[in-house]
Formats: structure tokens, C-alpha cells, sequence
């Protein structure tokens, strides 16, 4: 039962088991049903004719009652003395006596000359018009038992006014073989049909499961090989079986390209760290033969980098491990001033290691905007911006935050060479940095935008690079505004 074929054929077979079984009886009970209906009508018929004699006052002991043995006919009278029956009737049951030998009759009432009152005023039987009364019994004819229907009909005789009632029984005999031979096909039937359901169910489903078998061992193999460049097999059919491979071989793909992305990360970062530690490394060993010799700023400048691209690192960390960030209303116009006043010379380095702005920075701010999202986050991508506009600008760096069509958009531009258009998506890469000839300390480890644009996506917004106004670089930060407070 571990096998989805085989719980399937079960399935299928329990199912079609319990509607054949459900028809099965329905059509059998339909079948009784109308042979009952029609044994009852062949008992009435026979009923009847015998009250239209008691009706017509022929002599109860020349009543032409049926002589076959499929017809016993009974005529109670009213108060329960048998008046009649049938030839060869030896055991009844079912009607409202069990009496099978006429009993003597009770005397007439006294009246005048019978003769004479036929004759001035005869008087007329009649058969009761209502509906006979239907029961089931058995009767012996002629040392034969079987199980009949009986019909009572009520009858008035015309001379001596005494009612009497006419049962008269139908054999269930050809009802009963009817529905034992109908029951019997099918419980021969039934078996042969569950097995073909079985089986071809089985058939079936195994056919339509063979390329999930595939599928299966194909991604067996691609986990023990370890090989995301292979592919698990599609087939034609379009159906559920094939979208299952084709987002299957999605997934290998973007897994593919995740992994391969993690592995070149892995390896840029190692790049990145040995610089940094290899000069500090050297710097700490002069130091330590040579103490007059120890350049105590630039192993302080080589640990902040150390430390930057630590932190560096841990958010991209954690941003591809999904992490979201708060939901705080921030004051837009606020957010950008205070980030711009934080590279105001003649100020340090600010707490994200932002060093003082090389050209002055002219703020447009469009006030009453809100956006919501994590404070430390935006303003690392605000700062980032800011700084790459300060390394790249001539003479002017602008600032401005706006609303445009629903969305905070910030915008970062300078006047220096700009982003190549081929360029503009690839600067968005880790560890990308389009200027090959400056040096590492001038240009970073080419994760400042990459972070950027995985913060603007996780709240919700984008990241894209154009050319300003003043023909260099302009960076906008577009994000959805806060929603206003329930």
C-alpha cells in the first residue's frame, strides 16, 4: 500500500465496488417491485371475477373458481365463517382465516316468499369499487407450499344482502426466480468487473507514473553527483506530469544559479578579505621588529575596511536569508537631511564609516512624505548613494526626495562621467566595480549597491541608476508610502 499505484487500483475498485453495489440494489428492488405490482394485478383480476358471481347471487357451491394450483381462491364471510374455497387449497396463510373447508352458513333471516320478493323488488350484489387490499402469504395446493399475494375484495350478494370478502393469490414464484437470477449475474459479475477495474487502473496508473519514476531517479542522480547543470526529463503529454518536470527543472536552475552565485560570492569575499589582512598582517610584523617603523593610521584605516566589509557581509547575510525589515513610519524629508548632514565638512567619518563630503550637497526635500521600513537600512542605502556621488562628481552632488504617483522617490545626482547604459545593470552585482585602474581603497569592495538594491526590494521598492540632469549618474530609490494609521 506504499505504492501510489496500487492505493489507486484499490481506491478505483472500492468505488466502482460501491456504486455496482448501490445500482445493484436498486435495480433488484426496482425488479420486485414492478413483479410484485404485476403478480398483484393478476390477483385482483382473479378476485374480482369471483365477486361479480357472489355479486350476481350464483350459489356459493358453484362459484367457477380457479383449478390450477397457481390460483387459490378463499371466501370469508363477514364475521369470519370460510363460504368457499378453491379445489385442492389444503393450508393458507395471509388472509384473515385459515379455514380451507366451507362452514355451514348461519339461517336466514325470516321474511316473506323469496320468490315473490325477487320478483316484486329483487334486490342487486355489488363489488366494493375501492382499492383491494394487497397482503403476502403462503397457501399449500395440493401438498405443494409456495409464497402467494393475495387480494381482498369486498362483495355485497343481491338476494341475502351478506358481504363477503374474495381473496385470491398470485404466485411469487416468477418474481422470485426473476430476482434470483438477476441476483445471481451479479454476484458473478460483480468479481470480474472489480478485477478488470483493478487492472486496468493498474495499467493506468502505472503508465501515467513512469515519467515521475524518471523524474525521481534522474534528481537521485543529480544529488549524488552533485551536478546542477543537469536536468530531469520532460515529457510531451502537457499535463501534470510535465508542468511537475518543468518547474522541477526551474528550480535546478535557479538552485543552480544560487549555488553558483554563493561559490563566486565565497570566492570574491576571500579575495576581498586577503588584501586588507595581508597588508595588516605585514604592518604588525614591521611593527613588531621595527617599532619606529609601524604605521599605526594605516592599520587602523586596513580594520575599519576589515570591519565595513565584516558588516558588509553579515547584511547581505541576511538579507538573502529573507530577513524583513521593521515596519517604522519614517519622515522622509527628514531621513535624507539627516544623512547628508552626516558628511558635512568638516566632520570625521560618520557612524557607517562615511567619510567627509568632498563637494557640497544641495537638498530638495518635499516635506509631509512617510515611508515605513527599517531606519538603519534605508539610511545605509541613502548613505551609500551619497558617497558614490561624492567618489564620482565634479562639482555638485544633489539630493531630493519627492512623491510621484503614490511612491517616495529619492534621488541621488552628480555631475561627473555617469554609468555607460550597457553598465547600469551590471553595477547592481557583488563585488562589481567598473573602474578596474583605481585602487581598492578608492573604489570599496563593489558591495555597496548590491546591498542597496536587496534593501529597496525587501521594502517593497527599486533601485535604478539613469543619467541626471547635470550629465552624470542619477540613482533613484523609489518605495511605497507608509500607509496611513488605523
Amino acid at each position: 500500500m506504499r505504492s501510489v499505484r496500487a492505493r489507486a487500483a484499490l481506491g478505483a475498485t472500492l468505488v466502482v465496488a460501491v456504486a455496482l453495489i448501490a445500482a445493484g440494489a436498486a435495480v433488484l428492488l426496482a425488479l420486485r417491485s414492478n413483479l410484485i405490482d404485476r403478480t398483484d394485478l393478476q390477483a385482483e383480476v382473479v378476485a374480482r371475477e369471483v365477486a361479480s358471481e357472489i355479486a350476481l347471487d350464483t350459489p356459493l357451491d358453484r362459484l367457477e373458481l380457479p383449478d390450477d394450483d397457481g390460483r387459490p381462491v378463499q371466501v370469508v364471510e363477514e364475521g369470519g365463517r370460510v363460504a368457499a374455497v378453491s379445489e385442492g387449497l389444503e393450508a393458507i396463510a395471509g388472509t384473515s382465516s385459515t379455514a380451507v373447508a366451507p362452514q355451514p352458513s348461519a339461517p336466514a333471516s325470516p321474511g316473506g316468499d323469496d320468490d315473490d320478493d325477487d320478483d316484486d323488488d329483487p334486490a342487486r350484489g355489488e363489488v366494493a369499487n375501492d382499492a383491494p387490499r394487497f397482503t403476502s402469504g403462503t397457501a399449500t395446493v395440493d401438498g405443494e407450499r409456495a409464497d402467494y399475494r393475495f387480494a381482498a375484495v369486498e362483495v355485497t350478494s343481491g338476494r341475502e344482502q351478506r358481504t363477503y370478502t374474495v381473496y385470491a393469490g398470485a404466485p411469487l414464484a416468477t418474481e422470485q426466480e426473476a430476482v434470483g437470477t438477476v441476483r445471481d449475474a451479479m454476484l458473478v459479475g460483480l468479481p470480474l468487473l472489480l478485477a478488470v477495474v483493478g487492472s486496468v487502473t493498474w495499467l493506468v496508473t502505472r503508465r501515467a507514473l513512469r515519467p515521475v519514476e524518471g523524474i525521481r531517479s534522474e534528481m537521485a542522480a543529480i544529488t549524488a553527483s552533485e551536478d546542477l547543470s543537469r536536468r530531469v526529463p520532460e515529457p510531451g503529454s502537457g499535463d501534470e506530469v510535465a508542468r511537475l518536470a518543468r518547474t522541477t527543472n526551474e528550480t535546478l536552475a535557479a538552485l543552480e544559479v544560487s549555488v553558483e552565485r554563493q561559490r563566486r560570492f565565497v570566492a570574491d569575499a576571500s579575495h576581498e578579505l586577503r588584501s586588507p589582512i595581508a597588508s595588516l598582517r605585514t604592518q604588525l610584523e614591521v611593527g613588531a621588529a621595527h617599532p619606529e617603523l609601524l604605521d599605526v593610521p594605516g592599520a587602523v584605516e586596513d580594520t575599519v575596511r576589515l570591519q565595513q566589509l565584516a558588516a558588509d557581509l553579515l547584511l547581505l547575510a541576511r538579507l538573502d536569508a529573507g530577513e524583513r525589515p521593521g515596519q517604522t513610519r519614517l519622515d522622509a524629508a527628514r531621513l535624507l537631511r539627516e544623512e547628508v548632514a552626516l558628511g558635512a565638512p568638516p566632520g570625521p567619518a560618520g557612524p557607517r564609516g562615511r567619510p567627509a563630503d568632498r563637494v557640497p550637497v544641495e537638498v530638495r526635500a518635499e516635506e509631509g512624505l512617510e515611508v515605513a521600513g527599517s531606519r538603519g537600512q534605508l539610511a545605509r542605502v541613502l548613505g551609500n548613494l551619497l558617497d558614490n556621488a561624492q567618489r564620482h562628481a565634479a562639482t555638485s552632488v544633489t539630493a531630493s526626495v519627492r512623491q510621484e504617483r503614490g511612491r517616495v522617490v529619492f534621488a541621488v545626482g552628480d555631475d561627473g562621467s555617469g554609468v555607460p547604459e550597457e553598465q547600469r545593470e551590471r553595477i547592481f552585482e557583488r563585488f562589481v566595480r567598473l573602474d578596474d585602474a583605481r585602487s581598492r581603497d578608492e573604489g570599496g569592495a563593489g558591495l555597496g549597491l548590491a546591498i542597496a538594491r536587496d534593501v529597496a526590494r525587501r521594502h517593497g521598492g527599486t533601485l535604478t541608476v539613469g543619467r541626471s540632469p547635470a550629465g552624470g549618474a542619477l540613482f533613484e530609490l523609489s518605495l511605497p508610502l507608509a500607509p496611513e494609521p488605523s
